[in-house]
Parts: structure tokens; sequence; C-alpha cells
């Protein structure tokens, strides 16, 4: 899992540089634009999906860390 995740967040801002591209590219008539947005928010989702899984399934655990307690 330590792997798993910062990749996926790779591959998630790889294909937002992606569509970034394209729609300069095409002026954002592209197909190829929303393709990789698609792709993007599919990614997002299943690292999300992913994510609960793991911890559900206690492949991950919570740190511990207590927010606004002194």
């Amino acid at each position: 899992m330590k792997w798993v995740i910062p990749m996926v967040l790779i591959l998630i801002i790889a294909s937002l540089g992606s569509a970034l591209y394209y729609m300069m590219k095409g002026k954002g008539n592209s197909s190829r634009m929303v393709h990789s947005l698609m792709l993007r928010i599919g990614l997002s989702l299943a690292l999300f999906i992913g994510i609960l899984l793991a911890h559900y399934l206690g492949y991950i655990e919570a740190s511990g860390i207590r927010v606004g307690v002194n």
C-alpha cells in the first residue's frame, strides 16, 4: 500500500496534465481532453474506494493523530 497510493496520485496528476495539454492544443474542443478528465475522475474514485476498502480490510490503519486535542 505504500507504493500503490503514491503511484495512483502520480497517474492522476499526469492525466490532469495531459488534459491541460490537449485543452491548450485543441482550444478546448478536443475529445482527448474529455477522455483525460474522465480518466482522472475514474482514478480518483478508484483511489478513494480503494483506501476505504483497504482500511476496512485492515491493510492500512488510522495513524491515531487527534485533531484539536491539546
